[in-house]
């Protein structure tokens, strides 16, 4: 008798990483992210302006190396690296080596400077920027259980879950230390464990530069009593259902990534305050500019528009940036 997949139990870390980047998972699909949600970089090419400055900045730091890496780690259909390559000033995209790390196929017509990886390459000089990454790195779901013990939460491939197991050995820890629950049934947590060791290993990939981090994000002292973890489709959030058609996702606990990189000079910071350091404000062009040139008043209208979206507070602002420092001073550092 054949065995009935759908009806497996599964720890959700199991279940996502199946449901996300499997052979039939939603990253490999052919409309790509980008078909169901809108992140910085499809808002605005503002965002994408704004990381180019801030790789000449790593430039600068790295005294201009004959070759500087850009690695734009999960990177869709490479519509971030596509924008850098493009705001670059032409003397640095010369000796820029541009590489995109995503699971899926290398898209048709992507700019052929691009080297399209599954797995970031090792030795970078240069910056690694992970958009919106590691919030799709799959992680346990705990609950606490009617007499107080959190246990693994298992789930179906239609979304129905049931307790497992305690939450014990090194996830247990994790829960201590970075998501403590309390003893009252029902309260969950995300065990991020996961996403430390991945953001560790992305920072090793850095041999001089700047590794960040882009994502949703909670801190120690702000944890969501029931969890985040979510699913989105077309669009639209939707019940976290483990069958390939929908994204599934949870905030990050960036506090423990920061942590767990195991190097000095990692700080957080929201995406308003980055950005703002990269010159992107959100100010309204002068209105003496619409008398003396109306299209440029427009179009810096339109702009200034993207920019307040980008840095928006309860949006895309309140993001948390991870910034890694390796061996250089934080270009973003308040001058």
């Amino acid at each position: 008798m054949t065995e009935d997949t759908t009806a497996r139990w599964r720890g959700w870390r199991t279940a996502a990483e199946e449901a996300l980047y499997g052979p039939e998972g939603f990253y490999r699909r052919p409309e790509g992210p980008a078909g169901h949600f809108r992140t910085s970089v499809h808002a605005s090419t503002l965002f994408a302006g704004a990381v180019a400055r801030l790789l000449c900045r790593v430039d600068e730091s790295l005294d201009r190396p004959p070759e500087l890496g850009f690695v734009d780690l999960a990177a869709g259909r490479g519509e971030l690296v596509t924008g850098v390559l493009a705001a670059l000033p032409a003397e640095v995209t010369a000796r820029v080596r541009a590489y995109a790390v995503e699971i899926a196929d290398r898209p048709v017509g992507l700019d052929p400077r691009v080297e399209w990886l599954p797995e970031p390459p090792k030795g970078i000089t240069g910056l690694l920027f992970a958009n919106e990454w590691l919030d799709n790195v799959p992680v346990e779901v705990a609950e606490v259980d009617s007499t107080g013990v959190p246990r693994l939460v298992l789930v179906r491939q239609d979304g129905a879950e049931r307790l497992g197991e305690p939450v014990a050995g090194a996830e247990a820890a994790w829960l201590a230390r970075w998501w403590p629950l309390a003893p009252e049934e029902g309260l969950r947590a995300e065990i991020g464990l996961p996403r430390d060791t991945a953001w560790a290993s992305a920072v090793a990939c850095v041999d001089r530069g700047l590794a960040i981090a882009v994502d949703y994000t909670h801190t120690r002292g702000t944890r969501p009593p029931f969890g985040t973890l979510t699913g989105f489709r077309e669009g639209r959030e939707t019940a976290p259902v483990p069958d390939g058609s929908c994204d599934l996702t949870a905030h990050v606990a960036l506090d423990a990534c920061a942590e767990a990189g195991a190097l000095p000079g990692a700080r957080l910071l929201t995406q308003r305050a980055a950005l703002r350091a990269l010159g992107v404000t959100g100010a309204r062009p002068p209105l003496t500019l619409a008398s003396t040139d109306p299209t440029a008043y427009v179009r810096a209208l339109a702009g200034a528009g993207e920019a307040a979206e980008l840095t928006a507070t309860g949006g895309l602002g309140d993001f948390g940036w991870l910034v890694q420092s390796v061996g250089i001073p934080d270009p973003l550092d308040e001058p």
